[in-house]
């Protein structure tokens, strides 16, 4: 029932994909690839139908060999997922079939002779699990196919055109002829940037000629949708007897799942870049195996990277016997260093936040004492993420009381219509409870891109600037109507428009917004953007542990995060996306994981076995935002939601190695795990 669709690549966020990929994604043809891999759909008049005629299908398997251990899947005796499938990004051109599916590399300096300065080498091994978004709601999609072959998608997404986007490529059809109308969303994470249910939910409306709802259950959710990648790492790091990093060799290969499309290449522009190193190396491989298709997961790529950097970094600033925070200090990344894949950082405030956190009352304070077996440790990591700004659209339009409405096309998952809000107020002199955000459908705002990579509040947030000093403008210029002067000669400020030549009176807002009519008519600001002045984005986390030697269970004492937030036009906000992302973090570092069995098939499809954090797992995440404006936007603003998720992991780990001397190299640190490490080290 598919069209065939060409190996067409789209960009979605930060990542492209392969439309023809994702469409057998949906829905498998000769090949089921995977524990949860869709290959039949049913439409009925009531749920429970469905579920009886589901019954009905017959499927006969034949059982194929199978690999889900991301070194396995690399060898030339691997079972083949895709026999068309080639190495892309090597000069190695052979024709022979592969299951990775790219390598990345970047490089400069002297490697051997940086290791030949250092005064102490570290060279360690990582293993990291693959993990899901965890998002509450499960995907839904609502589709109305009409016989005039329009159709409309109603949907929980983070990026409606992306949406209308992969449906019309999927389907091939036109993409104005798809409107897709955003939902309230449960949760996204970078889980709901792709899709899974809407062509299949058009598909069926267009052949029963009735609306279809779709609404995936949990254990689908787990085992059909995208986790993040898991990986397999090794870091090298060499440093002299002043602290300074002489040379660091990273090679990262990263889990796609059935389909390439792993966060490989964001994890090598990310795994070094918090820090000066002249001679380093880094070698990414994408590889698919026999699991889900990835998707992002906020941060995509840089968390796993981080386990291993920051972790090695640690041992060798205790080999050295220089504090961690010092050492960041001496080997942190500023202005004008440059980064592994080439560009060299603006104004940023890493080493801020370094600073941030060694003045912090929680590093300052001592580290209570160990009892009763249990014992107590403080670890510190940093994290970087590069950010993401893509084009965004906007209106600003001015009511007739004095209010005004800003139109946005980025689903709101974190807070962003109130940033919005925020932004065009400050440009009006209004309060924000005078700005009225609404987040629009595909047909009632210019594109704009996916909700994802830390975007909205710098680029969308950027559109909505400019409209709301389009829409100032504009009424600079009925108010010059209406006073009979040139508008180079209205001044507008704090929400009052005055007149700089004689007899004139100030006017406010609100009087203007009501004598528009006679003035030149309705005021509405409009802007669409692709800003370049991205700001990324760094942070540094101290966090306090208790191990119970006996059981391996880590308990979270004590945890703040610094983070350069450029500005922070909603405080409040700011901080609940820091402390969501350390939750996840956390919940990446001690728990979570998906556990397979030996025929291949996912054990922990429920959020019963597959472990997330709770309110009885985390102390009160403490927060400091640094604000070190970037000079890429007009009041300075970074993104926020992303970088949170990156140090806990190692964080956590060199806070374990503190309290009970054991290097931890595999997540999640599940009690276990962790119990076995210590026993070893007996």
């Amino acid at each position: 029932d598919f069209p065939s669709v060409p190996p067409e690549l789209v960009q979605i966020g930060e990542n492209f994909v392969n439309a023809r990929n994702l469409s057998m994604n949906i829905m498998a043809r000769d090949k089921v690839l995977y524990d949860g891999h869709a290959l039949a759909a049913v439409a009925a008049t009531s749920p429970h139908i469905a579920e009886e005629a589901l019954k009905l299908i017959k499927v006969e398997y034949e059982l194929l060999p199978y690999v889900q251990d991301v070194l396995a899947a690399m060898k030339d005796d691997a079972p083949i997922l895709h026999p068309d499938l080639r190495t892309s990004g090597t000069p190695d051109k052979s024709d022979k079939p592969t299951n990775v599916a790219s390598q990345v590399r970047f490089a400069r300096g002297d490697l051997e002779a940086g290791f030949k300065a250092a005064e102490v080498i570290v060279e360690r091994e990582f293993d990291t699990s693959m993990v899901h978004q965890g998002y509450i709601e499960p995907h839904n999609a609502v589709a109305q196919y009409n016989q005039d072959g329009r159709s409309t998608v109603w949907v929980s997404t983070q990026g409606t055109f992306a949406i209308r986007e992969l449906c019309g490529h999927i389907l091939q059809m036109n993409r104005g002829d798809i409107k897709v109308v955003p939902a309230e969303i449960g949760g996204g994470f970078g889980g709901k940037t792709t899709v899974y249910l809407e062509p299949l939910a058009l598909l069926l409306s267009k052949k029963t000629g009735h609306p279809i709802k779709m609404v995936m259950t949990r254990n689908e959710v787990l085992r059909a949708t995208g986790p993040t990648s898991g990986s397999h790492i090794r870091v090298k790091v060499g440093a002299n007897k002043d602290g300074k990093i002489t040379a660091a060799q990273v090679w990262m290969a990263y889990e796609a799942g059935a389909y390439p499309g792993s966060p490989i290449a964001v994890g090598c522009m990310t795994v070094l870049a918090s820090y000066e190193i002249d001679n380093l190396q880094i070698d990414g491989f994408d590889v698919v195996l026999n699991k889900p298709k990835t998707a992002a997961y906020r941060a995509p790529g840089a968390t796993n990277a981080a386990m291993g950097t920051e972790t090695v970094l640690d041992e060798v600033t205790e080999k050295l016997g220089i504090d961690p925070l010092e050492f960041r200090r001496i080997n942190g990344a500023k202005e004008g260093t440059a980064q592994p894949a080439g560009p060299q950082f603006k104004r940023i405030g890493h080493l801020e936040t370094v600073e941030a956190i060694k003045n912090s009352p929680h590093y300052q304070s001592p580290l209570p004492k160990s009892q009763n077996g249990k014992f107590r440790g403080r670890g510190v990591a940093s994290g970087f993420w590069i950010n993401a700004g893509f084009q965004s659209s906007a209106t600003v339009s001015i009511n007739t009381d004095g209010t005004a409405n800003v139109v946005t096309g980025s689903p709101d998952i974190g807070g962003s219509r109130a940033s919005c809000a925020m932004i065009a107020a400050e440009v009006l002199g209004l309060t924000a409870e005078q700005v009225h955000p609404v987040v629009a459908d595909t047909e009632s705002i210019g594109h704009t891109d996916t909700t994802g990579g830390s975007r909205v509040t710098f680029a969308t947030g950027y559109a909505v600037y400019d409209a709301a000093h389009d829409a100032v403008n504009q009424l600079k210029q009925r108010a010059a109507t209406l006073w009979k002067v040139s508008p180079d000669h209205v001044v507008y400020q704090d929400g009052v428009l005055s007149c700089t030549t004689n007899g004139h009176e100030s006017m406010t807002l609100k009087e203007l917004a009501g004598k528009l009519p006679r003035a030149g008519g309705p005021v509405t600001g409009q802007a669409s953007v692709l800003p370049r002045g991205v700001g990324p984005a760094f942070t540094t986390h101290v966090v306090d542990v208790e191990v119970d030697a006996e059981t391996g269970k880590v308990d979270i004492l004590r945890y703040t995060a610094a983070q350069d937030v450029g500005k922070a036009v909603h405080p409040s906000y700011v901080e609940g996306q820091i402390q969501g992302g350390v939750a996840q973090g956390v919940g990446w570092a001690l728990n979570e994981e998906y556990c397979y069995d030996e025929k291949g098939l996912m054990r922990n499809t429920g959020f019963l076995d597959y472990r997330m954090p709770t309110t009885l797992d985390l102390p009160m995440i403490e927060t400091i935002l640094v604000e070190v404006a970037n000079p890429g936007h007009p009041i300075g603003i970074r993104g926020v939601g992303e970088v949170p998720i990156v140090p806990p992991p190692a964080a956590i780990a060199n806070a374990i190695y503190r309290a009970v001397g054991v290097r931890m190299t595999e997540l999640p640190m599940s009690p276990p795990k962790v119990a076995k490490a210590i026993l070893a080290k007996k």
